[in-house]
Order: C-alpha cells, then structure tokens, then sequence
C-alpha cells in the first residue's frame, strides 16, 4: 500500500475521493485508472493552461487510494458511513425546521413563550433552553439555531444565569407583528416558579 494511504483510510476523512474523481463509487479499477489519466494530465503543474499542483494531489491521492482493492475496500466503509451521515443531517434538518416559514414560527413561539414568563413573572422572566423545550415540545438541539438566530437580532438574550430573557426589542417585535402569532402555546400557570 502506498505511504499516506493506510493513515487516510484508518482516520475518517471528510474527502469523497470518488467526487474528486468524477466516478460512481460502483466504477471498476480500469475506469479509475482511465478518469486518473485524463484529470491528471489536465491538472498536472507542467499544463500550462489548466495545471493546478493542489487539485493534481488530490487527484493522485483519490487514485493511489482507490486503486489499491484493500485500501479501497476499507474507504467504502468510512464513505458509507459519511454518506449516512450526510443524510442524517439532511433528514434532521428538515425535520426539525422543514422549510423558512416552520423556522419563523418556531421562533414566534419562543419569542411568544419568553414574553409571558416576563410578564407572569417579572422577578423570574427567564427560561432555561430545557425548559422552553418542555413547553415548545421542540428538542432542545433543534432549538439551538432558533435561539441563535433570536439574539443575533437582539429579540432574545441571555442572562446572567443563561436563561434566556424577551428583550424590550422582542416585545416590540410581536407588538409590531400581531400576525405571525397565530397558536402559539401560552405558558402554564403550573410553570410559574416561586420569587
């Protein structure tokens, strides 16, 4: 096996060597070796037109990976792998928000659940992330780029306790927007915590 080869394989890469060859990872060895020819001469630092030393070492890297059967065979599987989880992440992404407009009402609702703890209660108006999970019945990983986005526009911060808090520009928002506030959930009068 070619020196490199073995240490790319044992450590998971985030490289997809079959993208940098333009190949399916279903393609045979002479395919490889024929797409390795052709993109090599193309990159190769001595072409004076289309020469590129980077790309040309990772061409040539993909190839002495991909050619060599128990290298290749030992990639597959940490490719697999990085395939599902690429999906994973897909899947979670869009389950957890499903499209710019479930994003907006997420955040309606947090701004929505924040405003009437501040007002139910002024000594305590803030909430843990769990909390507003509790109460969102939103996981608290999906809610982390709600909440990001929601101090990033100063509707939203974090207090001393790292609760998160309404700020008066958040009050000013659902004021200002009575119609993005169609359903959301009000906060319990059993979740009111003693001063």
């Amino acid at each position: 096996m070619p020196h490199g080869t073995e240490e790319s394989v044992q450590k998971p890469t985030s490289i997809d060597y079959y993208e940098v060859l333009q190949i399916s990872p279903n393609a045979e060895a002479d395919t490889i070796q024929r797409v390795y020819r052709l993109l090599a001469q193309r990159y190769h630092p001595d072409n004076q037109e289309t020469g590129n030393a980077a790309k040309f070492r990772l061409i040539h890297e993909a190839y002495l990976l991909l050619s060599d059967p128990d290298a290749r065979v030992k990639y597959d599987v940490a490719h697999r792998d990085m395939q599902q989880d690429r999906w994973r992440l897909i899947s979670l992404a869009s389950s957890a928000s499903g499209s710019s407009r479930d994003d907006k009402m997420v955040r309606v609702t947090v701004l929505d659940i924040l405003c009437a703890q501040r007002r139910v209660n002024p000594r305590h108006p803030g909430l843990f992330p769990a909390e507003i999970g509790k109460l969102t019945g939103i996981p608290i990983e999906h809610l982390e780029f709600c909440t990001w986005y929601l101090i990033q526009k100063r509707l939203i911060q974090r207090s001393d306790s790292s609760e998160f808090v309404i700020t008066a520009e958040g009050v000013d928002y659902l004021d200002e927007n009575p119609h993005v506030v169609h359903s959301a959930p009000q906060l319990p009068a059993s979740f009111e915590r003693a001063s």
